[in-house]
């Protein structure tokens, strides 16, 4: 059933004035500067090598794809760079010019909960997660190239799109996450921020409902998203693992209790 987003409610959020804390986040190393073209990439088949013949019309080439592209848009990242690599499978990292990790898959152990709080607790005002979630993204969408593996996290069927300007931990994330069917880009319910090379360290995952219309019948459907943003010079992919778990079990909490509201409105009726 095809839905369409159309209305962010918040869930877990107070109305109540949150902290006015802030989390000051600057960018003090250049990223990757790398741009690997899919003619030059060692070790590919020759059907992906002549996709780095970019033609005048629609002129995509590997890491400018315009669907993909307008997928991030909708994740609040806008690639300026032109280069933004969707990796779903080992394939993609060649294109990217990435090598796979020697074991998958891989098992990460999270690190603690407290140290990725879930913004609106004790730990972690809403307002600082916003403000470094809306700088985190405006430089990724400086950065000159974007990685994004996409998967499932590992026992779930919970969608993850990580967006992050590390190339080192990419392999590592992708070898990590499950394998889900390849389908049209979109977004996913889980969408991890990761920014490497910062001052400032910073961790934590904020969960929100939204409302999609559903285009058969027009009815607005509930269901919850996440947001994972971890950065730091050198960002711990035990802290990305840590924020994707809590949100997959965050999401699965809020499912099962809107099934239980429903179950308990149609017996009452």
């Amino acid at each position: 059933m095809s839905c369409r987003s159309t209305l962010l409610l918040i869930a877990r959020r107070s109305l109540a004035s949150p902290s006015s804390r802030r989390v000051p986040l600057t960018l003090t190393t250049a990223t990757s500067s790398r741009f690997f073209a899919a003619a030059t990439s060692p070790g590919l088949p020759e059907s992906i090598k002549r996709v780095g013949e970019a033609s005048a019309f629609p002129n995509e080439y590997p890491g400018q794809n315009y669907a993909f592209n307008w997928s991030l848009n909708a994740d609040g990242v806008t690639p300026l760079r032109k280069s933004a690599f969707r990796i779903t499978k080992v394939l993609d990292l060649k294109i990217a010019g990435l090598e796979a990790h020697a074991k998958s898959p891989l098992k990460v152990n999270a690190a603690p909960s407290e140290n990725v709080p879930e913004a609106g607790s004790d730990s972690l005002a809403f307002d600082a997660f916003d403000e470094v979630t809306q700088r985190t993204k405006d430089l990724l969408s400086l950065s000159e190239t974007l990685y994004c593996p996409e998967g499932h996290v590992p026992g779930t069927r919970t969608g993850v799109r990580i967006i992050t300007n590390s190339a080192a931990l990419v392999p590592r994330l992708l070898a990590y996450l499950e394998r889900a069917p390849r389908r049209d880009p979109k977004s996913q319910p889980i969408t991890a921020y990761v920014l490497e090379g910062t001052e400032e360290e910073f961790a934590g995952f904020a969960i929100e409902e939204v409302e999609e219309e559903n285009e058969d019948d027009g009815s607005m459907e509930a269901k919850s998203v996440a947001a994972v943003v971890i950065v730091g010079s050198n960002p711990d992919i035990e802290k990305i693992v840590a924020g994707l778990e809590q949100s997959a079990k965050g999401l699965a909490a809020d499912e099962a209790e809107r099934a239980a509201k429903k179950a308990e409105a149609e017996k009452e009726a």
